[in-house]
């Protein structure tokens, strides 16, 4: 079997070894249920505290404003669900709210269901390299707006959105909103140890950065009035009710906490790998560049992103013959892999269907080496070679 070359971290990352060090001792002799009283369980509400304080100081927040979940979805839902109950238990009315039209499909299809129920939903449309601007904010607020989704940087295209300013100018205009963004994406992966102090909402998962899938969190800023979303005991404070799954939490904050220590040197790396495939791909022709260019600002594209529509050939069929080479990517969200429609957020930027459906992801990590990226490069260029000799 040829040896694999993984460059789809934004569908999900490799477990870090310390999650996985951190994790053991939790599923094996400390397996105590954290709301009883002996020594085992008290081991595990500690390890859940330790683990609320080491996710919280990626983004600046306190360790009480840290709720555990089962990840980014459930997140966004309980965000966006949230903000619309409590809205609508002080005001007595749906009110609206205003998102993106790139948003995850977590956010979209959340407010769509609040559409539902008679809320308004603005859905702003982005430039043609995804950024959605503080002015199309501001023009959005309505009497009645009651939260503003702004995700903090895209999963397919790799624009990171101007969200702290997204936040000032809002805060300046109305203190009464709600802000929330999907970090998903960016949570580990950029400086946001100042993002606490501008939003009162951020969702974050862990699997995206070195942590075990079926955990994340919400963000919740202290002296917000939110409902819970999962009813029941009282884990959580309260509000997301349910045994806390300890491996999971404490794997989750492990790798948080590298993710912090390393982050610069995690950057550095990255961008750089990133900018040598991309001056790889440019080789070849015909290819468009989704989201902010490389020549432009490190702060305006995730560090590990690369996205890219190529001319005469179908995404699908190379993401194939890839996988034959070894070499795993993706052709945009993993979420909406199979979809048979274009990706909605290339289609937002202005891709053209047949542009859209010879789109490629390739979203690299730490663990990746320069040889590995000049071998994918090779290989995707021998590849649409050969799709374009076929048609």
């Amino acid at each position: 079997m040829t040896e694999m070359i993984y460059l789809d971290n934004a569908a999900t990352t490799k477990l870090e070894s310390c999650a996985l060090d951190a994790m053991l001792p939790y599923l094996t002799e400390l397996y105590g249920n954290a709301s009883a009283v002996y020594e085992i369980a008290r081991k595990s509400k500690k390890a859940v505290f330790d683990s609320r304080r080491q996710c919280a100081r990626l983004i600046g927040a306190a360790p009480n404003e840290i709720f555990f979940t089962s990840g980014g979805s459930e997140s966004d839902n309980w965000a966006l669900i949230g903000a619309y109950e409590a809205y609508r238990r002080k005001k007595g009315t749906c009110g609206h709210i205003v998102t993106t039209s790139i948003e995850h499909h977590a956010v979209l299809r959340t407010a769509e269901y609040l559409e539902s129920q008679g809320v308004s939903v603005t859905y702003l449309k982005p430039d043609s390299e995804g950024f959605i601007s503080v002015s199309q904010v501001g023009k959005a607020i309505r009497p009645d707006t009651f939260l503003i989704s702004v995700m903090t940087a895209n999963n397919e295209i790799g624009t990171i959105e101007p969200v702290t300013e997204i936040a000032d100018a809002v805060r300046s205009v109305r203190k009464d909103i709600l802000i929330h963004t999907d970090a998903v994406q960016a949570y580990g992966q950029i400086h946001l140890e100042n993002i606490a102090g501008k939003v009162d909402l951020l969702s974050a998962s862990a699997h995206k950065l070195g942590g075990p899938k079926g955990t994340g969190l919400l963000y919740i800023r202290d002296g917000i009035k939110f409902p819970p979303y999962i009813r029941g005991g009282m884990q959580e404070s309260g509000r997301r009710s349910g045994t806390e799954n300890i491996p999971g939490i404490v794997g989750f904050g492990a790798a948080a906490e590298a993710a912090l220590n390393e982050l610069d040197d995690k950057i550095l790396l990255e961008t750089g790998l990133r900018d040598f495939f991309f001056g790889k791909i440019r080789e070849i022709p015909d290819v468009l560049i989704n989201g902010p260019g490389p020549d432009d600002s490190d702060l305006a594209r995730l560090p590990g992103n690369i996205s890219v529509c190529i001319k005469g050939i179908e995404g699908e069929s190379a993401l194939i013959m890839m996988d034959r080479e070894g070499i795993c990517a993706s052709s945009g969200s993993a979420c909406a892999s199979g979809a048979r429609e274009p990706s909605h957020v290339l289609k937002a930027i202005g891709r053209a269907d047949d542009e859209a459906k010879g789109s490629l992801r390739f979203t690299l990590s730490h663990h990746n080496s320069r040889e590995e990226i000049e071998t994918a490069a090779v290989k995707l260029s021998e590849i649409v070679l050969k799709l374009r000799d076929r048609r």
